[in-house]
């Protein structure tokens, strides 16, 4: 996988000529450095990563994320109007980040609620894939899965339950209304709101949040994966690969 890390600096091979010593080198490439670092905090786009393609785009997708000082104080907010969501620490944002919300039809409840189940290999358990004896795999939901053949829930990493069967978790990410009611998180940044919140974080759901005309504004988005291949049926089926895929969590 492609991984979100900013242009390196290069080596100024004539500097040491003009400089009566190293000094120079050193603060020019310290006021560089110092510069990269300010434009990614300036500048939302750094978090977008690399890639030519929509997808390596995709894959190098990522979100800078602070760890709280104090953990009782974290709570998390989530806007289905602008699919955002803010894991706040008192006023101070450790994360913002996008979220696919759900459809119409199967909308993502509105209210108050807390994080009560954590769990990073969670499969569903009303859809997922149907294995036969003889172990081909078919994509199914559990009410149709043919008589004999096993079943195993379409995996669903790093949930985070607020209200049951409801929760965060990693998927595909869409701009627009997409999932069941859940709230899907780019994988790369789903490990990240994990380890932000506890069991009992506060949620709230909103139409809009306050932090949409602030800090949730020109946040950038993934591409749209909608027409980007699935992953193989028997690898999400038969093994654990799939929660494990994504970069290393870094921090602030």
């Amino acid at each position: 996988m492609a991984l979100a890390n900013s242009a390196p600096l290069y080596a100024l091979p004539r500097l040491g000529r003009l400089a009566h010593s190293g000094l120079v080198m050193n603060i020019k490439i310290l006021f560089l450095t110092s510069a990269a670092a300010l434009a990614c905090l300036v500048f939302p786009s750094c978090s977008n990563g690399g890639g030519s393609t929509p997808q390596e785009k995709y894959e190098a997708y990522n979100r800078p994320a602070t760890l709280p000082t104090n953990r009782s104080k974290v709570r998390v907010k989530v806007s289905i109007k602008n699919r955002m969501a803010y894991v706040m620490e008192g006023s101070k944002p450790l994360l913002i980040m996008p979220v696919t919300v759900g459809t119409a039809s199967n909308p993502t409840p509105r209210g108050n609620f807390r994080i009560f189940n954590k769990t990073h290999y969670h499969r569903a358990n009303t859809h997922g894939y149907a294995i036969s004896p003889s172990g081909r795999v078919i994509p199914c939901y559990l009410r149709n899965k043919p008589s004999g053949w096993k079943f195993k829930g379409t995996p669903m990493p790093y949930w985070c339950e607020f209200k049951g069967a409801y929760g965060f978790h990693t998927g595909w990410m869409k701009p627009f209304p997409a999932s069941h009611g859940c709230l899907r998180m780019h994988k790369n940044v789903s490990p990240k709101f994990f380890r932000l919140v506890s069991n009992g974080t506060p949620v709230n759901i909103s139409y809009s949040q306050p932090e949409d005309a602030t800090i949730g504004r020109n946040i950038p988005r993934p591409p749209d994966s909608t027409p980007f291949p699935g992953n193989p049926d028997d690898m999400m089926a038969k093994t654990n690969k799939f929660f494990t895929m994504h970069e290393k969590p870094t921090y602030n």
